[in-house]
């Protein structure tokens, strides 16, 4: 169990759900009138995100690992490193598509219509950075639909601020995602890895994550707006660009020591930050 988990960084789940669980709770009370979807919908969402991520990290991990073999960073993951097989890693992909589609299937039937557009993009990334330095944006769309899912799980159709949710985590992921791709700058280019940093070097990749993640708190505050937001949820989206601004306070294109606490530690309190704030702003808004 403990290999399957390391092979699909489970502990990085703590980035996309809590944006599913905001966009379920925003649009719960907009639905509704109460902060609560219910059990229901909560665990369906749940089941979910987990089995889509689970199926991308698979996914991406056995397509890429010729790459990560060659990758001294990387050779020790576990399907170049031996210890998941491609076929078992590939069946690992497709019991979690399953358990996907059936999660959707127990939601609406939006959730469930959208399902093959989503299987596209979670299976899709590895193969853009074969062609692309935008692959970073492909990833930023694929995680961003987390935040509207979680939204369009309780009300069965898109709104304003499910897009605006959507691209608040598009732009995140974005700059996260430059962020660790720095740690494999020189590798990339004498493989023909394509990436921000591969292109524009590491200095101007993350002026690239900077402005990204200054995008990134321009839309928090815009989805305060489009959902009616009370001070709770703006004082959280404070401290999340606090995180932002520190995350990028630490990080040095000549010493890439840090990129780890900025790329893991910062963005886990981050979503977690994101969590919270809605949790109070709906419960507040719900009570009063």
């Amino acid at each position: 169990m403990k290999t399957y988990l390391d092979l699909v960084k489970f502990e990085h789940t703590v980035f996309a759900l809590p944006f599913a669980y905001a966009g379920m709770l925003l649009a719960s009370l907009q639905h509704s009138g109460t902060g609560w979807p219910g059990w229901g919908v909560l665990v369906w969402v749940t089941v979910a995100m987990a089995a889509a991520r689970t199926a991308a990290m698979g996914a991406n991990r056995v397509i890429d690992r010729f790459i990560d073999a060659r990758n001294p960073r990387t050779a020790g993951r576990e399907v170049p490193s031996g210890k998941v097989s491609p076929a078992q890693a590939w069946t690992l992909v497709i019991v979690s598509l399953i358990v996907m589609a059936f999660a959707a299937a127990q939601l609406n039937p939006l959730c469930l219509a959208l399902l093959p557009l989503a299987v596209v993009f979670l299976i899709g990334y590895p193969y853009t950075k074969r062609f692309t330095w935008l692959c970073h944006a492909w990833l930023g769309v694929t995680d961003g639909a987390a935040a509207a899912g979680g939204w369009i799980a309780v009300t069965g159709e898109f709104a304003p601020p499910a897009w605006a949710l959507w691209a608040v985590v598009i732009f995140w992921m974005i700059g996260l995602d430059v962020i660790y791709a720095t740690m494999d700058r020189e590798f990339d280019v004498q493989n023909g890895v394509r990436s921000i940093p591969a292109r524009f070097g590491i200095a101007r990749a993350l002026r690239i994550a900077a402005a990204s993640h200054a995008l990134t708190f321009a839309l928090l505050l815009l989805v305060g707006v489009l959902a009616g937001a009370s001070f709770w949820y703006y004082l959280a989206a404070l401290a999340m660009g606090g995180i932002l601004l520190f995350e990028h306070r630490i990080l040095n294109p000549n010493d890439l020591a840090k990129v780890n606490v900025a790329f893991f530690d910062a963005n886990m309190w981050l979503a977690l930050t994101m969590l919270a704030g809605v949790i109070v702003d709906v419960t507040w808004r719900t009570l009063t």
